[in-house]
C-alpha cells in the first residue's frame, strides 16, 4: 500500500488551490482540436529529439511547457516539441506510453461503500462528473462495447461504485454522478461522505478522469469538485465531453467554454492538470485518452 501511495504522489506534482493570483494570459491554441493530425507513436524511439527544434525556440517556450502542458513522468520539459503534444489536449506523449488497446473487459462488482471495493491493488482510473455529462456513453465508447455502463436519459442512475477489469490488469471505475437535481430524493446521495471516502482511502487510484461538459459554460459545481481534488492531492485529468457540438445554437461554442474553464482552473493551479477533448459521437480523443492512461499506468506499475 505504501509503495502505491508513493507512486501516486510522484505521478503528478499537484498544487492545492491557493488565494487567487495573477497568471499569464491563456494562449494555448486549439488548432488541433477537431482533427486527428499525426502524432508520435507509443514507442519512445518515435519521439522527436529536442535537437530538431532551435534552442532559442525551446527557451522561449519553457514557461509555457512548465505551466500549461502536462509533461508525463520520464520526460524532461526541455525535450518537449510541438509534435509530441496529443491533438486536442495539453498532454505530452512520453516514454512510458505503451499498448493502449482494450482487448477485454469484464464487470467485477458494484460496491455500496468504499471499503467494499476490490482489494487486489491493481491500478485503477475513476470516471467522475455531473450525472448528465455523458460519462456512461464515453465509457461504452472507450471499451467499444454497448451497455458496459448503464446509460439513461434520467440523471443519477449510477448509484454505486462499479469496477470493470480491463485486460485483466487494471480497473476502470464508474462513480456516481454529482449534482443530479432531477433525481428523486430517495436516490440522492451524500457525495461528501460516499464518493469522497473512496478518493481519500483508495491507494490503488492512479488518477480521476473528471468529465466536463464542453457544450455549456463552466459550472461552479465542476470547479468546486476540481479544487477539492486538488486540495487533497488527488491526480486528475480533465476530459471534456460533447466536443462534437461545435455549432451551438445558443450560448458559446465548446472550444470557448473549454478555454474559459481552463482560465478559471489556472487561478488555483500553478501547473495545469492534463486535459483532452473527446466526443463519443465522432470518436474524437478516444485513442489519445487511452494512450495518456497507458503512460500513467505504466509508470505506476514500474
Amino acid at each position: 500500500m505504501l509503495v502505491a501511495a508513493a507512486a501516486r504522489t510522484r505521478l503528478f506534482t499537484l498544487h492545492p488551490p491557493s488565494p487567487l493570483q495573477k497568471s499569464p494570459p491563456f494562449t494555448l491554441s486549439f488548432r488541433n482540436s477537431l482533427s486527428h493530425s499525426p502524432r508520435p507513436g507509443p514507442n519512445p524511439s518515435h519521439h522527436v529529439s529536442a535537437a530538431k527544434t532551435p534552442s532559442h525556440a525551446l527557451s522561449d517556450a519553457a514557461k509555457f511547457v512548465r505551466t500549461v502542458l502536462f509533461v508525463p513522468p520520464g520526460l524532461d520539459p526541455d525535450e518537449v516539441t510541438d509534435d509530441m503534444v496529443l491533438p486536442g489536449s495539453n498532454i505530452v506523449l512520453g516514454p512510458y506510453a505503451g499498448d493502449a488497446k482494450i482487448k477485454e473487459i469484464e464487470f467485477v462488482k458494484s460496491s455500496g461503500r468504499p471499503k467494499d471495493c476490490p482489494r487486489d491493488d491493481r491500478p485503477e482510473f475513476a470516471m467522475l462528473g455531473r450525472s448528465n455529462v455523458g460519462k456512461s456513453s464515453l465509457i461504452n465508447y472507450l471499451v467499444r462495447k454497448k451497455e458496459v455502463a448503464l446509460t439513461s436519459k434520467k440523471p443519477g442512475k449510477t448509484q454505486l461504485i462499479n469496477h470493470f477489469l480491463v485486460n485483466k490488469s487494471w480497473y476502470l471505475v464508474d462513480l456516481p454522478g454529482y449534482g443530479f437535481a432531477n433525481a428523486p430524493e430517495s436516490a440522492k446521495m451524500d457525495w461528501s461522505s460516499f464518493t469522497k471516502g473512496y478518493f481519500l482511502n483508495r491507494d490503488s487510484l492512479v488518477a480521476v478522469l473528471l468529465l466536463i461538459d464542453a457544450s455549456v459554460p463552466p459550472q461552479k459545481i465542476d470547479l468546486d469538485c476540481a479544487n477539492w481534488l486538488g486540495r487533497n492531492n488527488i491526480p486528475i485529468t480533465f476530459v471534456f465531453t460533447k466536443c462534437d457540438k461545435m455549432k451551438a445554437s445558443k450560448g458559446k461554442r465548446p472550444d470557448e467554454n473549454i478555454k474559459r474553464f481552463q482560465e478559471l482552473i489556472r487561478e488555483n493551479y500553478k501547473q495545469h492538470p492534463p486535459w483532452i477533448m473527446t466526443s463519443s459521437v465522432t470518436g474524437l480523443g478516444r485513442d489519445d485518452l487511452l494512450l495518456h492512461m497507458s503512460q500513467l499506468r505504466n509508470y505506476w506499475d514500474n
